[in-house]
């Protein structure tokens, strides 16, 4: 296969016709159209479809340019690290972390990070969806409690636990029930988990057994705390994200989630060389995390 024409394809396909790719890269448009035709005609495929308004791939086309777009920006990389004499970081490096990661910790990762590599342009977008690093264009993705996935590689940068916290003023229901049954109390709840399950908590006293009454949930634990801190109830929630509120004393535990711990991994495609960049920021996520 022409790497060249394979480059130029991706070029239309990224800027979204020939017309933008040529104004872009300041090459002539006929240039750029007989290289993808030549290699249609090479692979025996349409990849665009001519005859709409606007740039549409057809689905060979979208299957190729989301398999050889980040190869591509890497080969170009690794050949700027060569040409410079060495592998310094550059470009853009798109992540894709949780809310509650994303605003507690990782500002201080990415403004260290930024302040050491002045070639790269770091996006991080928080969001608790499970996005795909191919589909959405992200360079690393972080995720809590992965499930294994043939197509991501990484590692874990990261142990939590959940802990059951409420204002001081609320009673703490194990210190007034003492008995083995499960003790009730107000909690607010996260949607993203079930309704009313039964909690298994680690207190002073041992494992005590848990009824929540859960009547207010959130969609993010940013907004769970919130509300926890006005007063509306007990809650079970990242130990990194109330942690500054335990040690400050506005914040209470009552005990701890008696379940496995919470991982955090980073991730990307695995059909795609880890780049100097990500090395460097996971390289900082260790050391700052």
């Amino acid at each position: 296969m022409d790497l060249a024409a394979l480059a130029d394809f991706n070029l239309v396909a990224a800027h979204g016709g020939f017309g933008l790719a040529s104004r872009a890269t300041h090459r002539p448009k006929a240039t750029l159209s007989r290289k993808v035709a030549e290699l249609e005609a090479h692979l025996g495929v349409r990849l665009i479809d001519r005859g709409s308004r606007t740039l549409r791939l057809t689905p060979e086309g979208r299957a190729l340019h989301d398999r050889t777009q980040g190869p591509l920006a890497e080969i170009g990389e690794a050949e700027h690290a060569v040409a410079s004499g060495a592998s310094v970081p550059s470009g853009t490096l798109r992540i894709s972390a949780p809310l509650v990661l994303a605003h507690v910790m990782l500002p201080r990762v990415a403004t260290a990070f930024v302040q050491a590599y002045s070639q790269v342009a770091l996006e991080i977008v928080a969001e608790d969806r499970k996005v795909d690093p191919v589909e959405d264009n992200y360079d690393l993705v972080i995720r809590i409690n992965p499930d294994p996935d043939e197509r991501l590689v990484g590692r874990r940068i990261l142990e939590d636990e959940r802990v059951l916290v409420a204002v001081p003023d609320i009673p703490n229901p194990f210190l007034i029930d003492r008995e083995d049954a499960a003790v009730i109390a107000p909690v607010v709840g996260h949607i993203a988990t079930s309704a009313n399950p039964l909690w298994r908590i680690r207190t002073d006293q041992g494992v005590r057994v848990l009824s929540p009454q859960v009547r207010l949930r959130f969609s993010s634990f940013l907004m769970v705390q919130d509300a926890v801190l006005a007063g509306a109830g007990a809650a079970l929630m990242p130990k990194l994200l109330a942690a500054g509120n335990i040690a400050s004393g506005r914040l209470v535990v009552w005990g701890i989630d008696d379940g496995p711990k919470v991982e955090i991994w980073a991730l990307q495609n695995s059909r795609r060389l880890s780049s100097s960049k990500i090395r460097a920021f996971l390289e900082a996520m260790t050391q700052l995390m």
